[in-house]
């Protein structure tokens, strides 16, 4: 199994320090994150042997709850902060829970085993422990005192309640109210009167089959619902599962939301969405989004408690609230309040609500009305004309009573059996039947649907903005070239054996053995250090779990640098404070305090950015760290070799350090001037990256254009790799085609950008922004936009879109949030499908549509004529055909043409317009032609079986 994917890009290096030993390294040199020591062994045994029972916790659930609700500082250091939460949730900040703890009855040890008597060897903890096992039946005690983190699950209509919805119509209770009392004369006529041979006791057969039919109708609508209901809850289901990461035992645990308990510690970054309540007890530059609790709308800085929680701290904000979003920042909170006690339990469960109609099952509703007002005003006036004849024949009549009453009940019956077969049910059912195909269909494609209505305006998408990295690409990077200080550069002869030229470049192995000590260790300091990936091992190999980009670097070091345990060099850096990478900044920083007591800034990021911050660079790597001023010519000149690596589709990133005396500080807040500090940097290298094209992405963008979609590339890359990778997929295949930087593009007014769009192929260095601007300049423009996206920042695009798609495995929450479609692969070739099973809903729906409407036309057309015409005022047609009639063309047809899967074909067509109407011309045609066809034919029947007249058809059809 890969773990690539699962572990967030941003993922905090804490979890390196806290779970794994670093014999023989100074307590001192250990890093920001190790720095809160264990507790004293004394302290340890006293927490191993106590025992526990439920009125251990000093603190109960709607304590917590209103604590983080207040948000009251004051109230958190009287209860004794971090350390008195500790102890009242009988938890550890350092290793968290026990993965063994079930009942508090009996004692737990906070290594994560339970207490024996026997004496027992120290047990070596591997290199870096991940688990993603959980046992369901664990923290049975604590789960029952604080709850689960789970909320109620609005409960579905049972099968009785759906066929009371199914028959809750007016029109049905006339035609059951009709039925009835037609089965009372029927039972009367049938027992109360004398019958002969030629006229048989069956008068009471119509009443039961009409409400036989009507049971049916019932059945097969309460049937089809609880099949949606079923599928929906399902699709629900899948969109809230979701993982977090939790310390267990001084172990990492990759747990389902709803596993998440009172007490646990919750490892948070950019992107998550907060599964519980809790406050912070250590993180770096943590900012929250907190408008869906609070309503405000500017990220809120939240700041890590301490474990002593001085006096002068009641000015900060470290309460972390349920559902908020992680905007900025890593981290780690301790677990307060879960499930319907937390913040957002308690707001949801008041605001949960039915999602309504998607806007085709709108359109369509309006339709089936006015087809509805067509079969009632035509069922009216059947009435009024049936019911003259009959006042009009009784004075002749030499019927009796009751036969008279029959009579009567059966024109009525007929009128409301009109009205019946003329209502369209079937309409929304189609749709609700293609949507809830599709998206289980989809599901199987990769492509799970967090918004219906984007089934249906997928198979009218115009564009597709999409994202070069793991979408088009394999996401799997590899460092290739590379160049350090103005004189050592390295190429990678088997990734590109036409370019290397022997006279100025070498082999890797070649440049990093040349390489003094000095540069090689400031080389593989600057990669690990400045560095979020964490490592694991499996199946007996090294794994860098998270960002691919740092996994790429990571691996490098490991193969050229000597790179030892990962968590051992990492130890032995005094981390200061770092700032994250940032798609709007395009660099990360991380600040360390160095032997000499001067502090260092490890800075990685865009060469373009970085570049212009450079006063010095590292005049000769191979003999040591002097460094020259940089002046225009080495600039120019590492800007043409960045520029060759971009024109052979390679990421650059550009690495560079500074080192201070001391720590510039904003005055006003007290935390580190990181603007201050990228100022005056020394280059030290480039290193490209080789991000390999897919082996479906050629094919999958060539079939979106056959299919009249333009397909864009919006990328932070720099113009040149990102025209190289668009050229090498098909994205330009024009020379009128643009390729534009983000920059520029923001530089233009509305007016230019519109001009600018239709042409526009490519977006390079771009920011989230730029993503977001360009899908609303094509919206208004006319175009239906779809847009992939992966990180929090994309989330405005996202939401901003007609189809927002984000990414499965690489994609943060917020993301996920904010999309229509979640591409569970994270490749091109699943939008292509998507747009396929978009377009064959529409497709569903109108085959339906148009055999719906004909066959409306034609039975209530000859239920109008043929009872008018007759002189016994019965239609060619009985009621009960008629309801049977109505029960296979609503739901069967339903079924039968709302499910069919979509041909291969369906692409070489264009898309239609967002204008286009549910009933075509061309399906106006045929409707006509075929309710000409159908009505003509058994009226022109006298012709064929020697009748005379309609009575006589009437015969011979019924």
């Amino acid at each position: 199994m890969s773990f690539s994917g699962l572990i967030p890009s941003n993922f905090p290096n804490d979890i390196l320090h806290e779970m794994t030993p670093t014999p023989g390294v100074n307590g001192s040199r250990m890093s920001f994150w190790s720095q809160i020591k264990p507790r004293s062994k004394h302290a340890t045994e006293q927490s191993t042997q106590a025992t526990f029972s439920s009125s251990a916790f000093s603190l109960d659930p709607d304590t917590l709850g209103d604590l983080v609700q207040s948000k009251d500082v004051q109230e958190l250091h009287a209860l004794g902060g971090v350390k008195g939460l500790e102890e009242a949730l009988q938890t550890d900040v350092h290793s968290g829970l026990s993965v063994d703890e079930t009942y508090l009855g009996a004692p737990v040890n906070v290594d994560g085993s339970t207490k024996s008597t026997a004496p027992t060897e120290k047990v070596a903890i591997p290199e870096l422990p991940i688990s993603t096992e959980f046992d369901h039946d664990a923290f049975i005690d604590r789960r029952k005192f604080f709850g689960d983190n789970r909320l109620p699950i609005k409960q579905s209509p049972n099968f009785l309640s759906l066929m009371w919805a199914a028959y809750n119509d007016h029109v049905l209770f006339l035609l059951t109210g009709a039925a009835v009392i037609s089965l009372a004369l029927g039972l009367y006529q049938t027992f109360g009167t004398k019958h002969t041979a030629h006229n048989p006791p069956v008068e009471w057969v119509e009443g039961v089959a009409i409400l036989v039919a009507i049971v049916v109708i019932t059945l097969a609508g309460a049937a089809n619902d609880y099949q949606k209901e079923y599928k929906f809850r399902k699709l629900n289901k899948k969109q809230k599962d979701r993982n977090v990461w939790v310390l267990r035992s001084a172990r990492v645990h990759d747990v389902p939301i709803s596993e998440v308990v009172v007490g646990d510690i919750v490892h948070i970054s950019p992107g998550d969405i907060v599964p519980a309540d809790g406050v912070l007890i250590r993180g770096h530059q943590v900012k929250c989004d907190e408008s869906s609790a609070t309503g405000e709308s500017d990220p809120v800085d939240k700041s890590a408690i301490d474990t002593n929680l001085p006096n002068g701290s009641h000015e900060i904000d470290p309460f972390i609230l349920s559902h908020t979003k992680i905007v900025e920042g890593v981290g780690a909170y301790l677990v307060l309040a879960t499930g319907t006690k937390s913040s957002y339990g308690r707001i949801l469960l008041s605001l949960d609500t039915d999602s309504g109609f998607t806007p085709l099952q709108v359109r369509l509703s309006n339709l089936a009305k006015n087809i509805a007002r067509f079969g009632a005003i035509a069922a009216l006036v059947l009435f009024v004309i049936l019911f003259i004849k009959f006042c009009v024949g009784l004075r002749n009549s030499t019927e009796s009573a009751s036969e008279k009453g029959q009579s009567f009940l059966n024109v009525f019956i007929l009128a409301l059996t009109v009205v019946v077969i003329a209502v369209p049910e079937g309409l929304p059912l189609a749709v609700t039947l293609a949507l809830s195909f599709a998206t289980t269909r989809m599901m199987r494609d990769n492509n799970l649907v967090r918004q219906l209505q984007a089934c249906e305006t997928m198979g009218q998408a115009t564009d597709i903005c999409s994202d070069k990295t793991g979408t088009l690409t394999q996401n799997e990077m590899t460092v290739v070239s590379g160049f350090f200080g103005v004189t050592s550069q390295f190429t990678d002869r088997g990734s590109s054996p036409d370019i290397l030229d022997e006279k100025n470049s070498s082999s890797v192995a070649k440049c990093m053995s040349r390489l003094s000590s000095q540069s090689r260790s400031l080389l593989r300091q600057s990669i690990v250090v400045n560095s979020t990936a964490i490592e694991s091992q499996y199946d007996g190999g090294r794994q860098f779990l998270g960002s691919q980009t740092e996994a790429a670097l990571l691996r490098f070091t490991q193969d050229y640098l000597e790179l030892g345990q990962l968590d051992f060099d990492r130890a032995s850096a005094e981390v200061v404070d770092l700032l994250p990478f940032d798609a709007s900044r395009k660099y990360m920083i991380t600040v360390v305090k160095l032997d000499n007591g001067l502090y260092r800034s490890y800075v990685k990021g865009a060469p373009e950015t970085l570049l212009e911050k450079c006063v010095a660079t590292i005049a000769q790597p191979m003999q040591g760290l002097s460094t020259a001023q940089i002046t225009q010519d080495v600039i120019e000149q590492i800007r043409q070799t960045i520029s060759q690596y971009a024109s052979r589709s390679l990421r650059t990133i550009a690495i560079c350090f500074r080192d201070v005396e001391e720590l510039p500080f904003r005055d006003e807040e007290g935390t580190i001037d990181f603007e201050e500090l990228m100022k005056e940097l020394t280059f030290h290298g480039i290193l490209g990256l080789r991000d390999p094209l897919r082996a479906d992405a050629w094919g999958a963008v060539e079939t979106s254009h056959k299919a009249g979609l333009t397909v864009r590339m919006v990328t932070g890359d720099n113009l040149l790799t990102a025209r190289a990778i668009a050229e090498e997929c098909g994205i330009i295949n024009s020379p009128d085609d643009l390729v534009i930087e983000g920059d520029k593009f923001r530089s233009m007014d509305e007016s230019q950008q519109k001009d600018l769009v239709p042409r526009l192929k490519v977006l390079a260095r771009s920011r989230p922004d730029d993503k977001r601007v360009l899908v609303q300049r094509l919206k208004e423009l006319g175009r239906v936009v779809a847009v992939t996206g992966d990180g929090t920042n994309d989330a405005p695009a996202l939401a901003a879109a007609d189809i927002g798609f984000s990414m499965g495995i690489s994609g943060t929450e917020i993301a996920r949030e904010a999309s229509s479609i979640v591409l569970m692969d994270d490749t091109f070739s699943s939008i292509v499908k998507a747009i396929m099973w978009g377009r064959a809903v529409g497709d569903a729906v109108k085959k339906f549509l148009q055999f719906q409407i004909t066959i409306t036309f034609t039975s209530v057309g000859l239920a109008f004529v043929s009872a008018v015409a007759n002189s016994s005022q019965e239609s060619v047609l009985t009621p009960v055909q008629l309801m049977w009639v109505n029960l296979f063309q609503d739901t069967l047809a339903a079924l039968a043409l709302a499910t069919d899967p979509p041909p291969r074909r369906i692409l070489d067509r264009k898309p239609e317009p967002t204008s286009t109407p549910l009933i075509t011309p061309t399906m106006w045609k045929m409707i006509i032609g075929q309710s000409v066809l159908l009505f003509s034919t058994p009226m022109s029947g006298c012709k064929y079986l020697t009748c005379t007249t309609i009575d006589k058809l009437s015969d011979h059809l019924t």
